[in-house]
């Protein structure tokens, strides 16, 4: 049974609920006064709460109250009251209401590469001027970047900040686990680049449609945070270009000497890439390549999530007719799904097949990491689309896509022995 919703909070009146936290539910209601509408987010006083849980949820509150007026900048949502009147204590905040980052952070609702770029270059301006203020903002994670209808970016939430001229304790320890910067987890003095290691990991995951890190419990987590290198964001999405991929990666620098030392610098270089991305080829829209691949037989029994990550993992090739897409002797590193066109297999000059939509070849051994020579050759008859999918990209995507991977090309394979059994068509 869902709690009742009340007619005001203090003044406002409150027009329906936002969502909820651990420790708090937002609301959005009318500014009479301003008229405006805004966001009002509710501490939750729960009495069978214990001492230390009490003693964060009130630190919370007085880090947000703290700021109320003070943080005036296009991508920070404003803080405008703190209210604690003995029997509630509630924040009005800025009403931003084009969601969060959240939704844009899977494989099958990731943003442009350059979309990805505008918004952090924004976030890092945003957190210079913070820093600039004497704030840390201290759990920077995509529920916190919020996006203006506008799609613009607006930072929220600075319930866990530190706050050079705040007159109480903060709160330490406290963060969101995937996103805390190593200093964070072995409690450590912090400054801005806590921040900086933060929205590293938030661009990672957009770009890459998973977190740097998996672990399989809080301890594996933090384990892996100190100690382990994430692997590039490229074997998950090899299209990325990669300038963008050196500034992730120092972004997520554990070393603070090794990572972007200030904010202007982490800037300049999303600045710097606005202009220079070499981005993969766009004459089809990713809704129009899932199109392509979502009938193929091979794609029988994916969900669209998986599918989806196939297409993040992979790399989009459109070739005209006579290009060579393998060529024996060459190294195996992966192989090829057609998506549409033709292409001829030969070996030694000798023609072996003719392959369409749906077929694959390559490969196929991406668990093995082959790189042994391949076979034969395979020559587009016609302009040809085709999905590039490199074994180690496919070795770094989640176990649901390699599942799926497993028993589809296992299908196919026994298909093509079925068919011709004394003839291949791969390497």
């Amino acid at each position: 049974m869902s709690e009742p919703l009340p007619e005001r909070i203090g003044k406002y009146p409150v027009i329906r609920a936002l969502g909820r936290g651990a420790t708090s539910r937002v609301f959005l209601a009318n500014d009479p006064f301003n008229s405006q509408q805004v966001a009002i987010k509710l501490v939750q006083r729960d009495p069978q709460a214990g001492e230390e849980l009490r003693r964060q949820v009130q630190s919370a509150f007085l880090n947000e109250a703290a700021l109320a007026g003070k943080l005036q900048h296009p991508h920070i949502a404003a803080i405008h009251d703190a209210v604690n009147d003995g029997d509630q204590s509630y924040i009005v905040m800025e009403y931003v209401g084009g969601g969060t980052l959240e939704r844009h952070c899977g494989f099958d609702a990731l943003l442009p590469v350059d979309r990805v770029v505008e918004l952090m270059f924004m976030a890092c301006l945003a957190l210079d001027y913070a820093a600039r203020q004497g704030v840390i903002h201290c759990d920077i994670k995509p529920a916190n970047l919020l996006l203006t209808a506008e799609e613009k970016l607006k930072i929220s939430d600075f319930g866990t900040a530190q706050y050079a001229e705040a007159a109480h304790t903060y709160l330490t320890g406290v963060g969101s686990p995937l996103y805390m910067s190593p200093e964070q987890v072995q409690d450590k003095r912090l400054n801005h680049q806590t921040d900086i290691y933060s929205l590293g990991v938030v661009m990672y995951q957009l770009l890459a449609g998973k977190a740097p890190f998996q672990g399989s419990s809080h301890e594996s987590l933090m384990y892996q945070i100190v100690t382990l290198d994430p692997p590039p964001p490229s074997q998950h999405r090899p299209e990325l270009p990669p300038a963008l991929e050196r500034v992730v990666m120092r972004a997520l620098a554990k070393d603070r000497e090794a990572r972007y030392a200030e904010w202007r610098e982490f800037a300049a270089d999303l600045e710097q890439l606005f202009g220079n991305l070499n981005l993969p080829d766009q004459d089809r829209s990713e809704a129009e390549r899932f199109s392509l691949l979502r009938p193929l037989p091979l794609f029988r029994g994916f969900g669209d999530i998986e599918i989806w990550e196939t297409l993040r993992i992979g790399r989009w090739l459109r070739l005209r007719a006579g290009a060579t897409v393998i060529r024996e002797g060459e190294p195996c590193e992966g192989f090829y799904i057609i998506a549409a066109g033709e292409a001829l297999v030969s070996r030694d000059g000798q023609a072996l097949d003719k392959l369409g939509p749906g077929h694959f070849f390559g490969d196929v051994l991406y668990f093995e990491a082959s790189r042994a020579p391949r076979g034969t050759t395979v020559t587009a008859t016609a302009q040809v689309e085709l999905l590039e999918i490199r074994g180690a990209a496919l070795r770094g995507a989640s176990a649901a896509c390699q599942v799926q991977f497993n028993q589809a090309l296992l299908r196919m394979l026994v298909r093509r022995v079925e068919r011709q059994p004394a003839r291949a068509s791969g390497p």
